[in-house]
């Protein structure tokens, strides 16, 4: 596991680039008689291996259509998408994404061992059993292999969704508002989850979310877009060390950080893109 302990990596620790890159991207969705919607114009972004960047901006800017052409569920009108260097239908092919929304999309009849094992399947592997087990306990679900979703609360079903994610050891993680639907205290809990479990993992992450905090917390690097069309807005860097837990949305540079990217969305006037 590479060490993350220092907000400055030196360049042996620094991820080498192009795990997920996007250039030039529009993407517009057909109306009717003849127009389009234009969702993003001209979107550039680059996402290192091993590098976890979130995603915020105002509703309707193209936040998940960002997420979703990385994911190969939508291709891009113009510019060009690359994960791990190749096109997404190839990773997906390759079984090498792995993709969670706010709906955890759990299969009802099945247990949470089934649900994680799901992929295995899917992809025509034996199942490794040994490996969903592992990932129910490092998700915090020991004990609870055999529950149903019924049986599971809100954030445990998300868990299950998030193991089921990793299952396939996948390059990339892309989590669309995974914590969305949760409530204040228990989407809390749950950042400070997926933190533990990133630094776990340290898989390259692209992380949609509206919640400045949740951005804040968890990214290497905050990716603010313009109203729509969505553009890159401004980029701003995370430099509080890692493992983060709950004493770290009590440092005044947490504090300062989400005031300023808060400040970002509230304002409508447009800010050129920084790196």
């Amino acid at each position: 596991m590479r060490a993350r302990g220092s907000a400055t990596p030196s360049p042996t620790d620094t991820p080498s680039a192009g795990a997920i890159t996007l250039r030039g991207i529009v993407k517009e969705f057909p109306l009717r008689r003849g127009t389009a919607l234009r969702a993003l114009d001209r979107l550039d972004l680059e996402i290192a291996r091993g590098e976890f960047v979130a995603l915020l901006g105002p509703s309707g800017c193209g936040k998940s259509t960002v997420l979703r052409l990385a994911a190969g569920l939508e291709q891009p009108t113009d510019g060009e998408v690359l994960v791990e260097g190749r096109s997404p239908a190839e990773l997906i092919t390759a079984h090498r994404l792995g993709v969670a929304f706010q709906e955890h999309a759990l299969l009802p009849w099945a247990s949470a061992r089934s649900n994680v094992a799901l992929p295995f399947r899917v992809a025509g592997r034996q199942v490794d059993r040994e490996r969903v087990d592992a990932l129910l306990e490092l998700v915090g679900l020991a004990g609870f292999e055999d529950a149903r979703p019924r049986q599971l609360s809100g954030g445990m079903r998300q868990r299950v969704a998030i193991a089921r994610a990793l299952a396939l050891e996948p390059d990339v993680l892309l989590l669309d508002e995974p914590f969305g639907a949760l409530d204040a205290v228990t989407r809390r809990r749950m950042n400070l989850e997926l933190a533990r479990i990133w630094m776990e993992q340290q898989i390259t992450t692209l992380l949609v979310t509206h919640d400045v905090d949740e951005a804040v917390l968890l990214a290497d690097r905050v990716v603010v877009m313009t109203g729509r069309p969505g553009r890159v807005r401004h980029v701003q860097q995370v430099e509080i060390p890692h493992p983060r837990g709950s004493d770290v949305t009590r440092d005044p540079e947490f504090h300062a950080l989400v005031d300023r990217l808060t400040g970002m969305l509230d304002d409508p006037e447009p800010a050129a893109a920084a790196s």
